[in-house]
Formats: structure tokens, C-alpha cells, sequence
């Protein structure tokens, strides 16, 4: 990913919460291009939205963890990080969601990969702060 995010912000909040787990979150809208149907069992209708735009939280993909995470970790055992956390809210950890409104790019399809590329290139500076 690529992102303008400061760690030290992230990290900070994962603190003043008191989470077990933190995920950095951001909001995505994602635009359906058809009137979308709902049909009943009989495939009666019974709503119609006409191209919806429906508002989430997505994960970013960068985390906090406290070294009790280690806990809900088995050795050579597949876990992936959605499971993770789904273990960890069921035993009643705090995980917190860290909402950032900044620039943030995914890079999991090419057409996002691009997209980044574009933008390291625009926003250079954003991206190589000197501290």
C-alpha cells in the first residue's frame, strides 16, 4: 500500500485506547452502476434501489498489536489476520479501528498499482518527509 499515514499517530491512539489490537481503517464508497433488485423467497420484489453507493470501512492493512496477540497464535497452524481478529473479538479483546481520512492507495490490482504510481510520482514530497 501507499499511504501518507504517520505511524506515530496510529500508534498513539492504539495506546490512549487500550487495545490488544489496532487497525489503521479507512473509508471507502464503492458505486454500483445498476438499479439493484431484492426479491423475497417467491422471487416476489420487494425493494428496488436504483444505483446505490454504499459507504464501508475498510482494513488498510496496517496494525498494532500487543504482545498478548501471541496468545491466540498456534505454532504451524494456518491464521490469517481476518481470523485473527475475529478470535480476538469473540474472547472479548478490545480491538480498536483507527479511522484515517488521508491518502491512502491499495496495490492489490494493477489498475491500483498504477493509480499509486501516478500519485508517488504527483505527491513525491507527501510521501519522502524528511524529519
Amino acid at each position: 500500500m501507499l499511504t501518507t499515514l504517520d505511524l506515530k499517530d496510529l500508534i498513539r491512539f492504539h495506546t490512549e485506547q487500550g487495545a490488544a489490537a489496532t487497525i489503521a481503517v479507512h473509508r471507502r464508497k464503492v458505486d454500483i452502476d445498476y438499479g439493484v433488485v431484492q426479491c423475497d423467497e417467491n422471487s416476489r420484489l420487494v425493494g428496488y434501489i436504483e444505483k446505490p453507493s454504499i459507504d464501508y470501512l475498510v482494513s488498510m492493512g496496517i496494525y498494532v498489536f500487543e504482545p498478548k496477540v501471541l496468545t491466540y497464535i498456534s505454532n504451524n497452524q494456518y491464521l490469517d489476520l481476518p481470523d485473527l481478529i475475529r478470535k480476538m473479538v469473540s474472547a472479548g479483546e478490545k480491538v480498536a479501528g483507527f479511522p484515517y481520512a488521508g491518502y491512502w492507495q491499495d496495490l492489490g490490482r494493477p489498475d491500483d498499482y498504477e493509480r499509486a504510481t501516478h500519485d508517488f510520482d504527483a505527491m513525491r514530497n507527501d510521501f519522502l518527509k524528511e524529519e
